[in-house]
């Protein structure tokens, strides 16, 4: 999968949905980008660490379900620069995950907590949608795909903004977390 460098915030603290030097561009939003570039970019201050582990750890309870095929876009206050735009601390991430489903889905009781709204959001400090692709048909995904790039792609008060896609595939999840966990260690702490 190729992936892009997460642009830096604009002036009205908000991922750019186009790159204002090409705006026809193919590098537009969502911004298709690896895992462990956006723990590095978003791990700015302790809650912003504890949303991402949150993010992580809603990851691995869909790997240990065997969802791993799928892209997951993400988006609210935490891919803005709310503390700047609203002067509080993002209070969890907006994810979609788009998923296809494995022939042998067979989840325990506990799993299918992971799929609940709202014990993922409490759990997990994840805004969580689900879109089984594999279970839609072409029109119905598409449509689906265009309700989530509309809602997604403005702030409620109209402002135009980007967001990031990334990959499903676990290969780099215990990087982030392991990255994630440095930062936490008194020595790593300035």
């Amino acid at each position: 999968m190729t992936t892009v460098t997460i642009p830096e915030w604009n002036t009205l603290g908000l991922l750019p949905p186009v790159d204002p030097a090409a705006p026809a561009s193919q590098e537009r939003s969502p911004y298709r980008v690896a895992l462990p570039n956006v723990v590095t970019r978003f791990a700015t201050s302790p809650e912003r660490r504890q949303i991402l582990r949150g993010w992580l750890n809603f990851r691995a309870a869909l790997h240990g379900m065997g969802i791993v095929e799928g892209f997951q876009w993400l988006n609210g206050s935490f891919m803005e620069h709310v503390e700047v735009l609203e002067r509080r601390t993002p209070r969890d991430i907006d994810v979609v995950s788009f998923v296809l489903t494995p022939a042998s889905f067979a989840p325990t009781p506990e799993q299918w907590a992971a799929l609940d709204h709202d014990h993922v959001k409490k759990t997990f400090l994840v805004d969580s949608y689900l879109v089984e692709m594999d279970q839609l048909e072409r029109p119905n995904l598409i449509r689906k795909a265009a309700y989530w790039y509309s809602m997604w792609s403005h702030r409620r008060n109209q402002a135009w903004k980007g967001y990031l896609e990334v990959d499903l595939d676990p290969a780099f999840d215990r990087q982030a977390l392991d990255w994630l966990n440095q930062q936490e260690t008194p020595e790593a702490q300035p």
